[in-house]
């Protein structure tokens, strides 16, 4: 692999590439957005999406995709909005790419790998997830992930890349139930902040995590997902991640919510994308589709777009029919 490229320089993208420059990889970061690109070359900082943290010279920004080369590895580290849009721009067809993407695409409902596989045709695919906070993985904090790919040899490769004293990579075959888990548990994510920004307590919180989890095994599960990956990184560990920890943006969305405040309030002080509150509609059509009962994302889905007030949603799910647990 000739060349390593993260494209995307939010807080997640940048705090990657910094950690695989860390390592001493030399490491081509695209930026989309002028202010930030500006502040990278000129200050050696990201201070819109990862303030604090100096940027070492074996990271260097670009903007134009003309200076890709053939031969690399391609981190995708994009909103899964826009990644469609993004992939069609590269000059040239990776043949190694790596998707740090949480979501599903809105209007298809397709995975990152289904949206890769139609815009690039076939390559060595992964999918990179698991509980990692960009700031504490440019901290140095100790973090956990998963890589998956049906193709093991490039799983191991990538594996390897990226692991050292701070980040250790665990390889997988399932890339669909790793890809389903990314985008459920930010869903799941906006609900646990509903919970916290309406001050109901711990009992209220771990009910909502573990029922979370029952509702993302039985859609991974229907998708062909495997069940050891809800129980896994991607899945348990990333949920307990983003359901409970300040860092969250999808947390902190449900938690305004909770407090009161409206979606188009909260998202116009937001920069940076909360990926589960469109990927939220997309896996409500997916689980319809397929006929699985997932009623927190329902809520969730009523509590962002159907101006549903958040603790009527609590008490509907709590009034819902009673049943046995398995």
């Amino acid at each position: 692999m000739e060349g390593i490229y993260v494209i995307g320089a939010g807080s997640w993208g940048t705090a990657f590439a910094y950690h695989l420059a860390r390592k001493g990889l030399s490491v081509n970061l695209w930026v989309r957005e002028e202010d930030v690109f500006r502040q990278i070359k000129e200050e050696g900082e990201n201070k819109v999406f990862l303030p604090g943290f100096k940027l070492p010279n074996n990271l260097r920004p670009f903007r134009d995709f003309s200076e890709l080369k053939p031969g690399g590895i391609y981190f995708m580290a994009v909103p899964s909005r826009y990644a469609r849009g993004i992939l069609r721009k590269l000059p040239l067809r990776p043949q190694h790419l790596v998707s740090l993407t949480k979501g599903i695409e809105e209007d298809t409902l397709a995975t990152m790998s289904h949206v890769v596989r139609e815009e690039l045709g076939k390559l060595d695919y992964a999918v990179l997830s698991g509980p990692s906070f960009a700031r504490e993985v440019a901290q140095g904090s100790p973090t956990v992930v998963v890589v998956a790919s049906e193709n093991q040899n490039f799983a191991s490769e990538v594996q390897v890349l990226v692991s050292d004293e701070y980040l250790r990579a665990y390889t997988s075959s399932d890339v669909v139930g790793v890809e389903l888990c990314a985008a459920v548990k930010n869903v799941l994510a906006i609900a646990a902040g509903v919970v916290t920004g309406l001050g109901l307590g711990h009992n209220t919180l771990s009910a909502l995590i573990v029922r979370g989890i029952a509702e993302m095994r039985r859609f991974v599960m229907a998708m062909g997902g495997s069940s050891d990956t809800v129980s896994g990184i991607a899945g348990v560990g990333d949920l307990v991640l983003t359901a409970t920890g300040a860092l969250s943006r999808n947390r902190k969305v449900g938690y305004e919510l909770g407090k009161g405040k409206t979606l188009r309030e909260i998202l116009g002080g937001m920069r940076m994308v909360a990926e589960g509150v469109t990927t939220s509609k997309a896996v409500l059509s997916l689980a319809r589709r397929l006929g699985v009962e997932m009623p927190i994302t329902e809520k969730v889905v009523e509590v962002l777009y159907e101006e549903k007030e958040p603790s009527r949603a609590i008490r509907e799910l709590m009034l819902r029919s009673l049943k046995s647990e398995y």
